[in-house]
């Protein structure tokens, strides 16, 4: 009986200790001081290493047209293809295929269509994107390369804020870092002279499989008087199985011309 109670005891008092870790409130003073060198070292040790992704998400957008929610598949070879399917009530209506070198895109409610380069996405989220911005937005990763310079650190709102040394004569840039698991949790771009500014936060990460992945990310993006914001949760995540990427454009679609 006294084995059965000091089990308990002990039971009880790790159950509440864990609750006291995950609901402690990651303040300035309980963030100690890295180097900007330690803390990028950590984020690269925290990259992403799957070779593919195939997962479900749920997706709000408000921009130059306000679309109801809809769903969305993600199917993605690391540094070789992106395929994203879009429907609704389970109807499809649109698909999206991006490889390093162009960016292929049809809509079934105009009957549009795209292919060519990333004008098209740039255009959506209001700044300049490329095939690896784009496959570090859906893998929660910082957009630019951490380690391509040399940043400043300061402690904000209980994360690790990066901002380079050197300023980008064409657009400032800053990290906010998770001073646990040390991936990005929000970043911010901001082009001065085209007056835009684009923000993305990563709502935490779950770790499956013994990989780091987000549960999801929130775009914000301003280009003038125009703000983008693209809401994306993620479900049923999946890595390294069997994948296919079927697209067509379907005859008689109009494609968009870009300037």
């Amino acid at each position: 009986m006294q084995k059965l109670i000091r089990s308990t005891i002990i039971l009880v008092i790790v159950v509440l200790s864990l609750a006291s870790c995950k609901s402690r409130k990651i303040t300035d003073k309980s963030v100690d001081y890295l180097p900007a060198k330690t803390i990028v070292k950590k984020n690269h040790d925290a990259r992403f290493a799957r070779t593919s992704v195939k997962a479900s998400m749920q997706i709000k957008y408000r921009g130059k047209d306000e679309l109801p929610n809809i769903n969305g598949s993600l199917r993605m070879v690391k540094d070789s293809i992106i395929w994203l399917n879009f429907s609704k009530l389970g109807f499809p209506i649109a698909k999206l295929i991006i490889t390093p070198s162009d960016v292929k895109f049809y809509e079934k409610i105009g009957k549009t269509s795209f292919e060519g380069d990333f004008k098209l996405i740039s255009s959506w989220l209001g700044t300049d994107f490329d095939f690896e911005k784009v496959q570090n937005l859906f893998l929660g990763e910082t957009l630019l390369n951490l380690e391509s310079q040399k940043h400043q650190v300061t402690i904000k709102d209980g994360k690790y804020e990066l901002l380079a040394k050197k300023r980008n004569p064409i657009f400032d840039i800053k990290y906010a870092i998770d001073p646990i698991h040390f991936k990005v949790v929000k970043e911010e771009i901001t082009h001065a002279q085209k007056n835009q500014n684009l923000s993305i936060l990563y709502r935490d990460f779950n770790k499956i499989n013994e990989s780091l992945f987000p549960k999801g990310f929130l775009i914000t993006a301003k280009a003038d008087d125009m703000t983008t914001i693209i809401d994306v949760n993620y479900k049923n995540v999946q890595f390294d199985v069997p994948l296919k990427f079927p697209f067509a454009i379907p005859a008689g679609y109009r494609n968009i011309e870009l300037e």
